[in-house]
């Protein structure tokens, strides 16, 4: 080989080398700036504010981080997906962990270093502090990023319900208060007093338990101008509506229009709020793991014709109700009840789900 084919071989590489750095500079500067307007520009639906993710981008950009700065969102989002698999729940659907007393996740995996912290307004912890939500970050080789739609929500103690109410709230007594029982099949504690109350304000009642939900959606039909409210709700129960919904979806129903025609009830309302015909003295709303629904995605106010029979009836309850069947049969620790309920005065059709511990079925006309 001539010296002059060595030396243009030679210039080939040194130039190749070099285009290849200047796009190497050239894409990390691009990323630099892209990561540093987007977190001037997001705002995450759970209230999470900018500066987490300002203050990941300003680790990004410096040396004291080298781990987060060559992981790449999706990366991220794989990890924090992993770490909290459990908290998603059975539908991975849920944007929220409801604990009775405040407490830290337990992820499921975490890598090592890393660590998830907790934030309500300019308050930083590394476990959630008395009641309320608390956003949910993570913090991995230096950097800090916000965990995409999931919060900690923790609870106002049962103790603090004085004379039914909780501050100028009436949520009235539970059954268990005056000596009442509930159904000898129950599980145990199933009928018992709630741990404690989700905290529901004009502010907050937009932020998502899951998918579909948000906490607006399970608030009594009652005292509309007292603020803030108080609710009891389950994980579970969410976690099969999720489910339920995922399954009609599969079977050909669109479950974006799904409407809560009545989520947790107070017991003050459950007995002597509204039309109570048909409510149970026991009701499973009274214990926030119940939930009566309809799927209207036509917008018109009640349930859709949705075994497609040409009128709106029962029997589109009924659809629904097949999939709480196929659900149960698919996670047994979320067995309940459901019942099918004709349209009356005010409503159409509708489907009571709940998650009592046993197994239910009945059709009335209201209530549930």
């Amino acid at each position: 080989m001539s010296r002059r084919s060595t030396t243009r071989g030679e210039r080939a590489v040194t130039v190749g080398g070099s285009a290849l750095l200047f796009l190497l500079a050239a894409g990390w500067g691009w990323s630099l700036t892209h990561v540093h307007r987007a977190a001037a520009a997001e705002v995450p639906r759970t209230g999470l504010a900018g500066a987490a993710v300002a203050s990941m981008a300003s680790a990004l950009s410096t040396t004291s981080a080298p781990n987060a700065a060559y992981v790449t969102g999706a990366a991220l989002d794989a990890i924090t997906a992993h770490m909290l698999a459990t908290a998603r729940g059975a539908s991975g659907k849920l944007e929220a962990v409801i604990e009775p007393t405040p407490r830290a996740i337990t992820p499921d995996s975490a890598p090592s270093g890393d660590s998830i912290v907790y934030r309500q307004g300019a308050t930083v912890s590394s476990a959630p502090r008395g009641a309320g939500i608390w956003n949910v970050l993570l913090e991995i080789g230096g950097a800090v990023r916000p965990i995409a739609d999931l919060n900690v929500i923790t609870m106002v103690p049962f103790g603090e319900k004085s004379n039914g109410h909780v501050g100028g709230y009436f949520l009235g007594d539970w059954p268990s208060e005056h000596g009442a029982k509930g159904p000898s099949k129950a599980p145990a504690g199933e009928y018992a007093n709630p741990a404690g109350f989700i905290e529901v304000t004009q502010q907050n009642r937009g932020v998502h338990v899951s998918e579909h939900f948000t906490l607006g959606d399970f608030v009594t039909h009652d005292q509309p101008n007292v603020w803030p409210k108080y609710i009891v709700l389950q994980s579970k129960l969410v976690d099969k509506l999720e489910l339920v919904l995922a399954d009609l979806q599969a079977h050909g129903v669109d479950p974006r229009g799904v409407h809560v025609m009545s989520g947790f009830r107070s017991p003050q309302y459950n007995y002597t709020g509204g039309n109570t015909v048909g409510r149970a003295n026991l009701s499973r709303h009274m214990f926030g793991d119940a939930s009566d629904i309809y799927i209207d995605d036509d917008g018109d106010g009640q349930m859709d014709d949705l075994n497609h029979d040409g009128r709106i009836s029962i029997a589109d309850a009924a659809v629904i109700g097949a999939a709480v069947d196929r659900v149960e049969a698919a996670h047994p620790e979320l067995v309940g009840g459901y019942g099918l309920y004709t349209a009356a005065s005010g409503h159409g059709p509708f489907i009571h789900i709940d998650t009592r511990g046993y197994r239910a079925r009945w059709t009335g006309t209201s209530g549930g």
